[in-house]
């Protein structure tokens, strides 16, 4: 039986990662996208304007259930290589980020899924684009980008850091390394 590689890419705000998950479709690769662009447009929904500013447990809480559908829907596809665009991790480094102290489940669940590859993409200013869902500025994402290194470290993670270029570029350098 071949190995299932589940490989999360993930990175500060701004860095071009689901410009790179994006690429990796076209390609034919199965991937995941990043859910807390939906979460917070079906907050904004529901009347509430920022769900990670205002009520950030809740938030972290509804990406932890997502992430985890993702993962174990990554496990079963029968795809070889499956990319996330951001991992359980990712959770607990923006908790750290804005300070909130979070449930020991959140810990644990970090602890019960576990990713073959993780590739972080480092804080790129010439690409970087505030929107009406990232609001932080450059500064900011470079903050992020070291709480993410810290947190996937604290894990056990080795993470593979991807250099600025071109989408072709970046995409051929991860899939070099797998």
């Amino acid at each position: 039986m071949l190995k299932k590689e589940l490989v999360v890419i993930t990175g500060g705000p701004g860095t071009g990662k689901t410009t790179i998950i994006d690429a990796l479709i076209e390609q034919g690769y199965l991937c995941f996208p990043e859910i807390s662009r939906q979460i917070t447009l079906e907050a904004k929904q529901q009347g509430i304007e920022q769900l990670f500013l205002e009520k950030p447990l809740l938030f972290s809480e509804l990406l932890l259930e997502g992430r985890k559908k993702q993962y174990q829907s990554a496990l079963i596809d029968p795809a070889e290589i499956v990319f996330l665009d951001r991992g359980i991790p990712d959770i607990l480094a923006y908790m750290h980020y804005i300070g909130d102290s979070y449930p020991a489940f959140f810990d644990q669940a970090c602890k019960d899924h576990n990713y073959a590859t993780v590739f972080i993409l480092p804080p790129w200013e010439d690409i970087y684009e505030s929107d009406e869902a990232r609001y932080e500025n450059f500064e900011q994402a470079k903050l992020i980008f070291d709480h993410l290194k810290e947190t996937y470290q604290k894990y056990g993670y080795r993470l593979i850091e991807v250099p600025t270029g071109t989408i072709e570029e970046r995409v051929l350098f991860i899939l070099n390394q797998l």
